[in-house]
């Protein structure tokens, strides 16, 4: 006989005790900030709730701590009948909470059974100012084997031990930072960097937002900067330095909020609009009416003139910021070096090659943050200061571990700039971190005097050796990479290609090519008719794909000055927003 299975009285109430305890998961509702959010105190955050049914607003239960929402926040929410199909939608804007402890949110139609989420948020507050100043240097994309690979460069080796260590090793405090979003394990520049700048986890592709059901980029429930908190709380100055396009997604997410970080339109009109003190770095096109040839706007407001007319000192090569960037009058600066990304350091001062040509006079991540402090430390109330080296990243998704290993020296030079500064300044916090990581390593050293095919002229342990890079120069930059023995650098995700085991000379790797027939990427054939001994390495990742992607791997960071000692053991990413608004004492209850 076949037996029925029949649900008791207490089983109900178990089950009924669950729906009303703290419940996570829902496929029928959902709540940001989501679940186990840190929220400072004051901060100002969008607070949207969204049903996947059709609520009339008297049929929605939403409540903080047990009491209802409205009359917590003395608002009522933006009502949203049928947000694209899709049910009704609730949104608070702009709101704060003034009390630090556990929250809990809580939202439900009236009959409990059919839609119910509770999530809990903790709301942190912080101490007294520690620091004055706040200098964070992302080095995008920065593994392990990129340190490495830059210290044999730029310090050698001799019978196993470094002759010097570049400038962020020896910072006293460091961590392993995890990086991962709130919508994957592997994450992007955008939401890992936003991780940094609002201490709340987004998703791939979003800046300052988290990622709700709304189709508008724009309308994405917003979580304070780290730049607007100071904005708004202080008389601080804000600066903001890349080699990338500086509204690429690590400058971009210091001061905007958009699902997309590709609106870049957008992205630099906040630029104008936030009022940061000091923007220096690529992207020009974005600053530029669309009459101009260079232009990517879809209008024609003209950023330059704005930013000039609001008493901005422009410069647009090496020659003028060196100028203006001395001078006592300079308070607010404006620099933008090419229309697109900047070029790195082994093209720039060595092969000359991709667009250096057309773009001769770039200045050096170097001496753009000897020129952000000398603008922003006139400011007696402080600064923050965002430095990325950027080209890190970007050379290490086409496998061009030198070019990345020549930036990572770079970023090493201007932390030093930071260095000196702060040993003037000791109420300076300094922190080095990348804001995700690439896959790679370092497992040999190859020599062309070795007899047979590419891969039997690779020492691995006692056959490895040492390369025979030369001597670096002043700056810790080798004069050359084309050696008879270099190190193997390999990377743990990549595309179909051929593996020369050379340095780019010509330009930067360009691994894989688009088949047209195929719609799918493959080996770029030049590097074969180029390189007759190169080995044809099939991709591990999707035929999609025309490069290296992000890794999961924990990102180490570097920190010193006051409030660093925060930074040990294993971190979240979010944690780097608290430690440094905790520093700045942002979150301080009056």
């Amino acid at each position: 006989m076949k037996k029925t299975f029949q649900f008791g009285r207490l089983t109900k109430l178990l089950i009924m005790a669950s729906l009303l305890g703290n419940i996570v998961q829902s496929e029928a509702v959902s709540i940001y900030p989501i679940n186990q959010a840190e929220i400072l105190v004051g901060s100002k955050f969008d607070l949207k709730v969204e049903f996947d049914k059709v609520l009339e607003p008297n049929e929605a239960m939403i409540t903080l701590n047990d009491q209802d929402m409205a009359s917590v926040l003395k608002a009522r929410p933006e009502y949203i009948r049928n947000e694209n199909g899709k049910g009704s939608s609730f949104v608070w804007r702009n709101v704060s909470l003034d009390n630090p402890g556990s929250v809990k949110i809580t939202a439900r139609t009236a009959d409990v059974k059919e839609q119910f989420l509770s999530i809990n948020w903790e709301v942190y507050a912080t101490g007294p100012r520690k620091a004055k100043n706040v200098i964070l240097f992302i080095g995008d994309g920065m593994s392990i084997a990129n340190r490495t690979a830059a210290r044999v460069l730029s310090k050698g080796i001799t019978q196993g031990k470094y002759q010097g260590k570049l400038s962020f090793d020896e910072m006293p405090q460091m961590a392993l930072v995890g990086t991962s979003g709130a919508d994957s394990l592997l994450t992007d520049s955008a939401n890992s960097m936003s991780a940094y700048t609002t201490g709340h986890k987004s998703s791939v592709n979003a800046l300052g937002v988290y990622a709700s059901r709304a189709t508008d980029n724009l309308v994405h429930p917003k979580v304070e900067t780290i730049a607007e908190l100071i904005k708004r709380k202080t008389k601080m100055s804000i600066g903001i330095v890349s080699d990338a396009e500086i509204e690429d997604a690590t400058p971009a997410a210091v001061i905007a909020h958009t699902r997309r970080r590709a609106d870049k339109q957008y992205i630099a009109d906040e630029l104008f609009l936030k009022q940061v003190d000091v923007i220096l770095g690529g992207g020009s096109a974005y600053f530029l009416p669309q009459t101009n040839k260079l232009s990517k706007r879809k209008d024609n407001n003209d950023l330059m003139r704005l930013f000039k007319l609001d008493g901005y000192e422009l410069v647009k090569n090496k020659t003028e910021l060196m100028e203006v960037a001395t001078k006592t009058s300079t308070t607010k600066l404006f620099g933008a070096f090419h229309h697109d990304n900047m070029d790195g350091s082994l093209d720039r001062l060595f092969l000359k090659q991709n667009t250096v040509k057309d773009y001769p006079d770039q200045p050096d991540l170097t001496e753009m943050t000897q020129a952000a402090i000398n603008v922003l430390s006139k400011n007696k109330d402080g600064f923050f200061l965002m430095v990325e080296a950027a080209l890190i990243d970007k050379f290490n998704h086409p496998l061009d571990w030198e070019r990345a290993a020549f930036d990572t020296i770079m970023l090493s030079n201007a932390v030093q700039v930071a260095k000196d500064f702060a040993a003037k300044n000791k109420d300076t916090l300094i922190i080095v971190v990348p804001d995700h990581t690439h896959g790679g390593s370092i497992s040999g050293v190859i020599s062309d005097d070795r007899k047979g095919a590419l891969r039997e002229k690779v020492g691995v342990y006692a056959e490895a050796g040492f390369p025979n890079y030369p001597k670096a120069n002043a700056q810790g930059y080798p004069e050359t990479i084309d050696v008879s023995k270099r190190m193997v650098f390999n990377y743990g995700n990549f595309p179909d290609h051929y593996e020369t085991l050379k340095p780019k000379l010509n330009g930067t790797f360009v691994p894989a090519v688009l088949d047209k027939e195929t719609k799918k990427f493959v080996a770029n054939p030049i590097y074969k008719e180029q390189n007759p001994d190169a080995v044809m390495v099939e991709g591990n990742t999707p035929s999609t794909n025309e490069a290296g992607v992000h890794t999961a791997d924990d990102a180490v960071l570097n920190a010193m000055g006051p409030g660093s000692d925060v930074f040990k053991g294993f971190i979240d990413n979010t944690e780097v927003f608290k430690g440094m608004v905790q520093a700045l004492g942002l979150g301080r209850k009056k």
